[in-house]
């Protein structure tokens, strides 16, 4: 079991008169510090241990799926029941994957771990809208974002590879675009939580909320597979937080711009994410 560190109070000075006279401004400042004593911090709490090996992790994979799988009598554990679980596990091990199409999973997790690392895969390739979000993120909740990038640039894979890869072999470009860079940043954690939903795709039907990833070799956790689409958008309205707004602009599912098309009515959420082409994942969840 790890230890979480608490996250510190700000030291960064604001005059009484500027934050009562713009008290969002006080949050946000007061954020960005607290952010930057949890970035030197970490380090020394991941320090506390090693790192635990494959065995050892499958072995929490199982405890993890017998506390919160449903089970004669007991039901399936909640949302927040599962990142409670995984904050006692993992702590400064654990980190959530986002891909920026709203902000669900990362104010649920940060509201039991304050400063949590937030994967999102910047592949050089999102809408502008995606970018704007990543942004609002950093600045409205409470979390630490890592941007995790190919080995190349777009311009170098253009180079290397040709211009537009992505329409000559999407499986090639998702590869290197995302599933590499992915693997590598998951080098530094024991688990990721991710925002994988059953009610998405028939291929998500079965995702479990506590797996072994031997592909990337951690723990993989999705609180929120149980959750609907009404579910997510009830969560983000209540909470008051910020989504893409590509999301309301006929995207239900939004990925690199290049490929993300509207889907034609009647098609599941995610049909166009590869928009005339049979593929409807990039290979990070798979």
């Amino acid at each position: 079991m790890t230890t979480v560190e608490a996250a510190p109070t700000s030291s960064l000075s604001l005059s009484g008169h500027d934050a009562v006279a713009n008290p969002r401004l006080a949050r946000v400042r007061a954020r960005a510090a607290a952010r930057e004593s949890i970035r030197a911090v970490r380090p020394t709490a991941r320090a506390r241990r090693r790192r635990r090996t494959p065995e050892e992790l499958r072995a929490v994979v199982e405890r993890g799926q017998a506390q919160l799988n449903a089970s004669e009598g007991t039901p399936e554990a909640d949302a927040q029941a599962v990142i409670a679980w995984a904050v006692r596990e993992f702590g400064p091990y654990m980190a959530v994957a986002s891909s920026m199409q709203d902000t669900v999973l990362s104010h649920l997790v940060a509201e039991q771990f304050p400063f949590v690392d937030v994967l999102f895969g910047d592949t050089g390739y999102h809408f502008a809208e995606t970018l704007g979000t990543r942004g609002a993120v950093e600045i409205e909740l409470d979390v630490n974002v890592v941007d995790v990038r190919p080995e190349l640039t777009v311009a170098e894979q253009d180079a290397r590879y040709g211009p537009r890869l992505h329409d000559r072999d999407p499986e090639a470009c998702c590869a290197m675009r995302k599933v590499a860079p992915m693997k590598k940043a998951l080098e530094n954690y024991e688990a990721w939580a991710t925002g994988v939903r059953r009610s998405e795709t028939a291929a998500r039907a079965n995702a479990p909320l506590v797996s072994w990833d031997e592909r990337n070799g951690v723990v993989k956790i999705n609180p929120i597979a149980a959750w609907t689409d009404d579910q997510v958008a009830d969560y983000a309205s209540r909470h008051g937080l910020v989504v893409n707004p590509l999301l309301a602009d006929g995207y239900p599912s939004v990925g690199c711009e290049p490929c993300t098309a509207r889907p034609l009515p009647g098609e599941d959420a995610r049909s166009g994410r590869w928009a005339g082409r049979d593929k409807d994942e990039c290979g990070l969840h798979v």
